[in-house]
């Protein structure tokens, strides 16, 4: 690579006027960002060959290395303004390369047009190198400057512009971790390119394991060991020519030697392996607070096969009984779940007010309910203090209320910290959120270095924030993405919505999306919500059984921000369908419309995920006004409730009128029409049709979404008196 050449690289993006659209043109496009490679190739030449280059020129160099690499996440108009720049057309640009195309769609007409004015007044930019830069990249998928091609090329990049191997000969990709991201990504690059060496180091004794599934095999519900290995080394090695070193810890990294320090943690002996690319996949570790007897015997946390083991010998070999779990969030609750079934009698203990704090509170209730019905003691608002030993093995856990309770063994479910630590002694930016921030291709703030899985900050893709999510299915795309984009291909990763499932004693809590209090954390307010409880399939085929579903959408245009559901049966199918919604940017119109599997025995033909739309398009084009649960305390509406006499005796809103719906044809002349009423009854159906028939009539009619059955659960959850 000749010096001239690099030289002309940095040129025209030391006249860009802005640092923003620097930063923008370079890191949104994954074309773009073949410039970083050959600029990092160019820095290292100069670092190793100082006298090789005048010192101007160093200088340069250095100050465009830091424009490239400073933020991987500018604004998206800088692809319209390069289109500008080089004369091409934004629409058949969309159309040849696979960008994001909700990224795309954020690019709009009154942004276009201000960065083309800004920019026209410079009128010498076509003529200063930007368009030898970038019209290239360009040409290569099949866009040429002033128009573009039909034809749709492929997206291998040329050896010009990939990373070279150090030494010579074959290209060394090394992969720190395995487990869901790293082993994905060894795999899926593989399959791409058989010309690279790949070697996987793990400090565990497996490399790809099932972590899911571990609460299951202290449980007895997965008996063998065996049953949790998704692939061993003896499988990279045959199938994918991967080498695999278990039992290894990568301790160091040296970005500007491009070399791994690597500890033999069988034999103690160190050595220094040489990378080309490296991937870090370290995932997450469980937190253990600084308390007093948190490293007391007995007491576990729950990451690895190893882990489980300890935990099941525990058990068996003192007979324990009871048991502690700290933390009701999905692993506490699915290790309380599997300690029932190994007969033991479990408490939880939970800081927050509420078990899945994931969830909206209200949410959570019913699941808190079911809990105490099988048994489960809940120590909800009440955070660890301390362990203390008792008598022989027993423990003793206290809580910060001064609460004691007695335990056989505990398990300590706080939540994951993201491992950064070899991260950050390497110098690799670490985001607001603790995580390893990275760019849609997973790509670090070293140009070299990819990082996948737990321990990477990640987009959110409703509140627009960044967040760290330990979550498997996440994981392995991370790492399918790390692949294709160190195999040259164009890829991104899209971001998350935080779509996530539990099972808990025969109850099932499934989510997608932003909850409530994410988007009023996030600032969002133009958003409404509704509440319904259908059947999880036909009433009238006998077994069906209620969800409690929450949909989140923004307003006026309904996209869907969110949703979550608690049942017995048919959740999970509802969430999965409205998480697909949301990833083509669905609205509640496209729910209402969605075409689902039915028979009786399945479903029903509004099926709950119809329901949930149509009721939230009723909110937007008015014909069912909602009244806010919040201001249930302070407002001074009409309440009525339109259930059955018999029913309102059973349990009613306090101060509740009681007006039956058969009745409202007959007697609705008693209501106000100078005041807002506030209609109420079992689940809401009754009442938005008592809504329907009093707005025809002139009066002021709102309905309280879900009715009685969402009450009850605000009310467990606190939320209203």
């Amino acid at each position: 690579m000749s010096r001239r050449y690099v030289h002309s690289l940095i040129e025209p993006l030391a006249i860009l006027p802005s640092q923003t659209v620097r930063r923008g043109i370079i890191m949104r496009s994954p074309e773009m960002r073949l410039v970083v490679a050959v600029l990092e190739d160019a820095v290292r030449v100069v670092t190793q060959d100082p006298n090789g280059l005048r010192r101007r020129e160093r200088e340069e160099f250095l100050r465009a290395r830091t424009w490239l690499l400073d933020d991987s996440r500018e604004w998206p108009f800088a692809f319209a303004n390069v289109c500008d720049l080089l004369g091409l057309d934004v629409a058949a640009v969309r159309q040849q390369l696979p960008l994001n195309a909700a990224w795309l769609a954020n690019v709009s007409a009154e942004t276009t047009s201000s960065i083309r004015c800004r920019h026209r007044t410079s009128p010498d930019l076509l003529h200063c190198g930007v368009d030898r830069v970038f019209a290239p990249l360009f040409i290569a998928h099949g866009c040429a400057t002033n128009h573009c091609s039909t034809r749709r090329t492929g997206v291998h990049m040329s050896h010009d512009t990939q990373f070279q191997p150090s030494m010579g000969g074959r290209r060394r990709v090394l992969i720190v971790g395995g487990v869901a991201g790293g082993a994905s990504c060894a795999a899926r690059l593989r399959r791409l390119d058989e010309s690279c060496e790949i070697i996987v180091f793990d400090r565990g004794p497996y490399v790809s394991f099932a972590n899911c599934g571990l609460p299951y095999y202290v449980g007895n519900v997965i008996a063998d060991e065996r049953k949790l290995l998704v692939a061993s080394s003896e499988m990279f090695r045959q199938r994918f020519n991967v080498a695999v070193h278990t039992d290894t810890e990568v301790t160091a990294i040296d970005t500007a030697a491009r070399m791994l320090t690597v500890r033999d943690l069988r034999s103690s002996t160190t050595r220094q392996e040489p990378y080309d690319v490296l991937v870090l996949s370290p995932g997450a570790a469980p937190i253990r607070p600084p308390l007093p007897g948190v490293g007391l015997p007995g007491v576990f946390a729950v990451r690895s096969i190893p882990d489980s083991r300890r935990i099941r010998a525990w058990i068996t070999e003192r007979n324990a009984k009871t048991a502690v779990v700290v933390g009701g969030g999905f692993i506490g609750l699915e290790m309380v779940e599997n300690l029932i079934h190994r007969e033991l009698s479990v408490a939880v203990l939970e800081k927050l007010a509420q078990v899945m704090p994931p969830l909206d509170a209200e949410m959570a209730a019913p699941l808190k309910q079911h809990l105490a019905g099988k048994g489960v003691q809940l120590h909800l608002g009440d955070g660890l203090a301390r362990i203390e030993q008792g008598e022989g093995t027993t423990l003793v856990v206290v809580s910060e209320s001064g609460a004691r309770l007695p335990a056989d063994l505990v398990i300590l479910a706080i939540g994951v910290r993201p491992e950064t630590g070899l991260a950050q002694a390497a110098g690799l930016r670490i985001g607001p959120r603790g995580g390893i921030a990275v760019d849609a291709q997973m790509r670090t703030s070293d140009p070299r270095i990819w990082a996948v899985g737990d321990v990477v900050e990640v987009h959110d893709v409703l509140t627009g924030q960044e967040t760290v999510l330990p979550l498997a299915g996440p994981a392995n795309r991370q790492g399918r993405v790390a692949a294709e984009a160190i195999a040259g291909r164009a890829t991104h990763f899209r971001g998350v919505q935080a779509t996530a499932v539990v099972g808990v004693l025969g109850m099932t809590v499934a989510s997608t999306g932003a909850s409530e209090k994410g988007l009023r954390r996030a600032g969002v307010t133009n958003f409404e919500k509704v509440y319904l409880h259908p059947g999880h399939h036909a009433g009238y085929y006998p077994g069906a059984q209620p969800i409690h579903l929450k949909l989140l959408f923004s307003v006026p245009d309904g996209r869907i921000l969110g949703a979550q559901a608690v049942g017995f049966e048919g959740v999970e199918k509802r969430i999965d369908v409205i998480a697909t919604a949301i990833q083509f940017n669905g609205s509640v119109h496209d729910l209402a419309e969605v075409e689902l599997c039915y028979a009786p025995q399945f479903g029903a033909a509004k099926d709950p995920v119809n329901l949930a739309g149509m009721l939230a398009e009723n909110v937007l084009n008015g014909d069912m006004p909602v009244a806010d649960w919040a201001g249930l305390e302070h407002t001074t509406a009409l309440l009525v409730d339109v259930r059955e006499p018999d029913e309102f005796a059973a349990g009613h809103l306090r101060g509740a009128l009681n007006l039956p719906l058969s009745e409202m044809r007959t007697r609705h002349n008693e209501l106000p029409k100078d005041r807002d009423i506030w209609l109420c009854c079992g689940v809401g159906q009754r009442a938005y049709y008592a809504t329907r028939f009093l707005a025809q009539f002139g009066y002021r009619p709102q309905t309280l979404s879900g009715g009685y059955t969402t009450y009850t659960a605000l009310k467990a959850a606190g939320a209203v008196p």
